[in-house]
């Protein structure tokens, strides 16, 4: 058994046939904890801002001293640039 045997499908890809812009972060966390780490970024170049953002998530849970919330929402915004210019980028330049 594979970890891609319990990965969910993409709802937007499987009922509008179109890829979303999170589609193959799934694929890439696998890749990356399986040390594939340059085929993780080709499978979706947000991978590393978005672990990055679920580590600070967690930090932020674990350390109630400090406030992260400037720096999630940094994070979050850093993903989403990359994430929308990486999609673009993908579907309409690279073909």
């Amino acid at each position: 058994m594979k970890a891609e045997d319990f990965m969910l499908p993409c709802p937007i890809k499987k009922f509008f046939g179109v890829e979303c812009f999170g589609c193959g972060t799934q694929r890439a966390i696998v890749m990356v904890f399986e040390g594939r780490f340059t085929e993780a970024f080709h499978m979706f170049p947000a991978v590393y801002t978005l672990l990055l953002f679920f580590a600070t998530v967690a930090l932020n849970f674990v350390d109630k001293k400090r406030n992260y919330g400037n720096l999630l929402i940094m994070l979050a915004a850093v993903n989403a640039v990359i994430m929308v210019v990486s999609y673009f980028y993908k579907h309409h330049f690279s073909h």
